[in-house]
């Protein structure tokens, strides 16, 4: 994320539990103090970028002992802090709220990506993230081991079934739609039997998504794929938990996307203590 943009972000969330001021401060509380967060449950951390910077914004000293992706322990101290007690008691909440919940999201994550250890399919999120944090949360799906999907509509021309309701020739279309779409852009459009996924073939779109589709029709479109258009990337989505995703990634997809890595992520539990 850019600078600027990363600013923005951090002093609205400070913004936001600060308000007007800390009541706390008007003690004039000018001690230097130091302070560390433990981790009371293992994890995957995330949000050492947004933290680093918060800490600059509010003239705070803070030392990671891990990096982003790094799994920790129960008991493991994940960042030191110095500074005016003050200013670190403002930011307590923020600290841990980003911390958290960016960690908990890498956490499920990487249990996701743990299970395809061995096959060449990739893990990708998907744009099920909370309202304005979707920057956050992909950044947080990546230190977890995914790939991500598109950020936004801009990205990747996407046609889903409500797109396809008014649409006769699929092929006539993305052929007059790809005139019209930057060359970097890719199309993906989602299917949802194997009819479909054979016009979709025909078409030559970039990206076939096959959705809610059993395995025995997966691996139909997937010997459909090898024999049409070998250069369409599959993606499997819908449906796909911890149980199945390993099925679902030795069937001969490219990728499997989950929104669950993002809208069902526990956060993980820290705590900041004072030395």
């Amino acid at each position: 994320m850019h600078k600027i943009l990363l600013d923005d972000f951090l002093k609205e969330v400070l913004k936001e539990d600060i308000g007007r001021g800390d009541l706390y401060t008007r003690m004039r509380n000018n001690t230097q103090v130091e302070a560390y967060i433990l981790a009371k449950e293992d994890g995957v951390l995330s949000g050492r970028m947004y933290i680093e910077r918060l800490c600059e914004l509010l003239n705070l000293k803070c030392e990671f002992i891990f990096d982003d992706g790094m799994v920790f322990k129960r008991g493991e101290r994940i960042v030191s802090f110095e500074g005016n007690m003050s200013e670190l008691l403002s930011a307590e909440r923020t600290i841990l709220n980003l911390l958290e919940h960016s960690s908990g999201i890498a956490t499920l994550t990487h249990k996701y990506v743990q299970k395809l250890e061995g096959t060449s399919c990739m893990l990708l999120d998907t744009r099920k993230t909370r309202p304005l944090l979707r920057d956050f949360e992909k950044y947080s799906t990546r230190n977890g081991g995914a790939v991500n999907h598109r950020l936004g509509l801009d990205d990747c021309l996407m046609l889903k079934d409500t797109h396809l309701t008014r649409i006769l020739s699929l092929k006539k279309f993305i052929d007059d739609i790809r005139c019209k779409t930057p060359i970097v852009s890719k199309i993906e459009v989602e299917c949802e039997n194997v009819l479909q996924a054979k016009e979709a073939l025909e078409a030559e779109v970039d990206i076939l998504m096959c959705d809610n589709m059993d395995i025995q029709m997966i691996h139909e479109v997937v010997k459909m794929r090898n024999e049409i258009a070998p250069s369409v990337l599959l993606e499997a989505s819908g449906n796909i938990t911890l149980r199945n995703i390993r099925e679902y990634a030795q069937s001969g997809v490219d990728a499997v996307s989950v929104g669950a890595i993002t809208h069902q992520a526990v956060w993980v539990d820290l705590s900041m203590k004072i030395d």
